[in-house]
């Protein structure tokens, strides 16, 4: 987690490094103009966005990193693999639902793209899909 933390923050330097070259790169090869209209602000505000979030990033997995009170598997060199292998969850890898609820999301899409009555069909669709989902071991031969 303390490389994470100073990754966040060295990244943060360099975005900050880049809008000041990009900005001053910006000025000398539009000298004719005033210094105001010779900066191309949409990069120069994207950089330094990007220089914030890094920042906000940074400083929340720097919090966390001091909330946890100890250091992660990964951060401890004779740890092993299995240290840091936390259980997941239980997945159904023979589950056709999931893809029926990307099929109902693609539809969705579809819908904003071409027309809005497949916005409808989407919705059913994804109802289906969502309860589905939820209720497959309640019944058929996995049922509980």
């Amino acid at each position: 987690m303390k490389t994470n933390v100073n990754l966040w923050w060295i990244l943060t330097g360099f975005f900050l490094l880049v809008t000041a070259v990009y900005t001053g790169w910006n000025i000398i090869e539009h000298s004719s103009k005033p210094w105001y209209n010779a900066i191309e602000w949409v990069g120069t505000i994207a950089l330094l966005f990007s220089a914030a979030m890094s920042v906000m990033i940074g400083f929340y997995v720097n919090r966390v990193h001091r909330a946890q009170g100890g250091e992660l598997p990964e951060d401890v060199l004779t740890s092993d693999i299995d240290d840091g292998d936390p259980e997941m969850g239980e997945f159904s890898p023979w589950s056709w639902w999931p893809l029926v609820l990307a099929f109902s999301a693609a539809l969705g899409m579809i819908g904003l793209a071409v027309g809005s009555f497949l916005l409808p069909i989407a919705g059913a669709v994804f109802l289906v899909a969502i309860v589905g989902w939820v209720y497959e071991y309640y019944r058929g031969y996995f049922a509980r």
